[in-house]
């Protein structure tokens, strides 16, 4: 689980109720606590689930000057030496968000709702090392609900996503992964028809068939459905990627409960997902991981220290009695000594384990406020100046 911006706020009544602190759970679907913000904040829908209180930014009256939280951390830089017997992932890299924001707003206008990637940012983490980006999309612009999920696709859309994805494999040399960011949902339901569903990765997969560098990730965060379905709708994804004559390609498939490492054995994730099947056998597991007290990724502090590498023990015992690799497709955490740490611990612990195969932190984008703390949108995202150095990039 993690947030992204959403371009619509909520205003926040009067109410006698306690308010809601910065970062906070304030609304979404089955939430029932308060929607009142603390003062400086306020509550915005990130996506159906998830609505959070946002600081606002305020500009002085007479200099225009912007106010922006910062951090600092006093960790040393890490060194890969510390981390001793370990395989470097194959594929290391971020997200790239923007093209799902806007969640109120489809099919949108690119540039006002939802943007997409900026070729800077890619040149900025190519220029360091990385050759991974996720590139999250909403499914609504690409195939409109007029002509539902296995209809054709939004011509100008489809366009503007081929161009970053072709930005990335073709002119960058890089691998980027089609994230369909809908949490299992499609106008405004839960996807339950695999056979649908199939069709429309059959479609989707059959535009990038002959890129080898191009990763197909199923669905980002399935919820509200059980195990079985997800599981069901993952096998069919995979079946309609292949018939597409995608055989090359890298799968990602992703299970419930915000697909978390730390729940995935107690959600049900591993009673169904030892089961895929890739007559390929290119397939990996994706898993998501953040490090604050309720995993949510809303909140810069993190539990403890060694906390990255415990919320993954489990996910990775599983993967190894499994025989299966893991793909931690979001990570984020704050930009402070204990939280760099905690994500150095966490990597290391993946690249001696044998089973993981890539990394990709949340977030890049360009339209990220300044003060969201997991930010890594080049020049100056909060995770740029200190988190990266020095628990990023000592893992390349």
């Amino acid at each position: 689980m993690k947030t992204f911006l959403g371009l619509t706020a909520l205003a926040a009544a009067v109410s006698p109720v306690a308010s809601v602190a910065v970062w906070g759970q304030c609304g979404g679907q089955e939430y029932t606590g308060s929607t009142v913000c603390d003062a400086g904040s306020t509550c915005t829908e990130l996506n159906a689930f998830f609505f959070q209180c946002l600081p606002v930014t305020t500009t002085g009256a007479a200099t225009g000057t912007t106010t922006t939280v910062t951090t600092t951390s006093t960790a040393p830089p890490s060194s890969s030496g510390t981390c001793a017997n370990r395989t470097k992932f194959k594929f290391f890299g971020v997200n790239q968000s923007g093209a799902e924001f806007g969640t109120g707003a489809v099919p949108g206008t690119w540039g006002k709702d939802f943007t997409f990637p900026a070729p800077s940012s890619i040149d900025f983490f190519v220029g360091k090392g990385f050759n991974f980006f996720r590139v999250p999309f909403m499914m609504e612009r690409l195939v409109p609900p007029s002509t539902g999920m296995t209809g054709p696709f939004a011509s100008g859309y489809l366009a503007n996503l081929t161009a970053t994805i072709n930005y990335i494999t073709v002119t960058k040399g890089a691998f980027a992964a089609l994230d369909p960011h809908n949490f299992m949902l499609y106008n405004g339901a839960a996807i339950s028809n695999t056979a649908q569903f199939q069709t429309f990765w059959t479609n989707l997969a059959g535009q990038f068939k002959s890129n080898s560098k191009v990763i197909f990730d199923v669905m980002n965060e399935p919820n509200g459905i059980p195990a079985s379905t997800a599981f069901a709708l993952n096998q069919a994804a995979v079946n309609g990627i292949r018939a597409s004559g995608a055989t090359s390609q890298l799968i990602l498939v992703e299970g419930l409960a915000w697909t978390g490492a730390w729940t995935w054995v107690s959600s049900g994730n591993s009673a169904v997902f030892g089961a895929i099947k890739d007559p390929n056998n290119n397939t990996a597991i994706q898993m998501h991981q953040y490090l604050d007290s309720d995993g949510s990724g809303t909140n810069e502090v993190c539990v403890s220290s060694t906390i990255g590498a415990e919320r993954l023990a489990a996910a990775t015992a599983w993967l190894k009695a499994n025989n299966l690799k893991g793909f931690l497709g979001e990570i984020g955490a704050g930009n402070n000594a204990q939280c760099i740490t905690a994500v150095s611990g966490a990597l290391c612990a993946m690249q001696q384990s044998g089973v993981w195969i890539g990394l990709s932190w949340w977030a890049a984008g360009p339209w990220w406020p300044a003060t969201y703390f997991t930010s890594i949108e080049p020049p100056s995202g909060l995770a740029v100046a200190q988190l990266l150095p020095q628990a990023l990039l000592p893992y390349l």
